[in-house]
């Protein structure tokens, strides 16, 4: 994946920039479905949700301060931050904690129906998103930027991922992020939604 994020910024800068804003206001709406149906989240906002719940800040915010501190662990990976990678650090939580005050987290009172609805569209949103600001070439997001960062220092980047992934999500669930069905889900539909979603989403560099 990260051949995606090498594209030359003066080719085609203002398309670019533009699809990359909007995939990740897309990826951050995503993310606030899944928040809303509670039904479980994802690893990294399992995470999200358990330091959220500890330090009293709303789960969008807690995106974005959770962004910078990943940013922080790039320095002694050497990696340099793109535009995408601060955009993704910023906009993310801000889509997510916009969603959140438009549509309330679900309860027990809500239909489940609805509940499904939620977190299978924001997954499906999340993979749409990642399509968008992905193929736009403008440079991984805080977390990605980490994998690669770890790929470059010998380390498979799939053993990587994996390994920080659960790692996350353990500590999210040792501080009462919410963990379900929806976990699973993500960890089985994202892969196959971003992989056909990239290809027809990608700015291919001009030759």
């Amino acid at each position: 994946m990260a051949n995606y994020f090498l594209a030359p910024l003066k080719d085609r800068p203002i398309e670019r920039l533009t699809r990359c804003v909007f995939g990740l206001a897309l990826f951050g709406t995503g993310i606030g479905m899944q928040k809303a149906g509670n039904l479980g989240l994802p690893p990294w906002d399992v995470f999200h949700d358990g330091v959220s719940q500890i330090i009293g800040l709303p789960f969008g915010t807690t995106i974005v301060l959770t962004s910078a501190f990943v940013m922080l662990l790039w320095i002694p990976l050497r990696q340099a931050p793109g535009l995408a990678t601060i955009l993704n650090a910023i906009e993310v939580g801000i889509a997510a904690g916009i969603f959140l005050s438009i549509v309330p987290e679900a309860n027990e009172n809500t239909k489940m129906w609805l509940r499904i609805f939620l977190m299978l569209g924001g997954i499906v949103v999340t993979g749409i998103g990642s399509g968008f600001y992905i193929g736009a070439g403008l440079g991984p997001g805080p977390r990605d930027g980490l994998m690669v960062g770890l790929a470059k220092r010998g380390i498979n980047i799939g053993k990587a991922r994996t390994g920080v992934e659960i790692a996350v999500l353990l500590a999210g669930v040792a501080l009462g992020g919410s963990i379900g069905i929806g976990t699973i889900a993500f960890a089985v539909l994202i892969g196959p939604i971003v992989a056909k979603a990239l290809p027809l989403l990608e700015i291919r560099s001009a030759k």
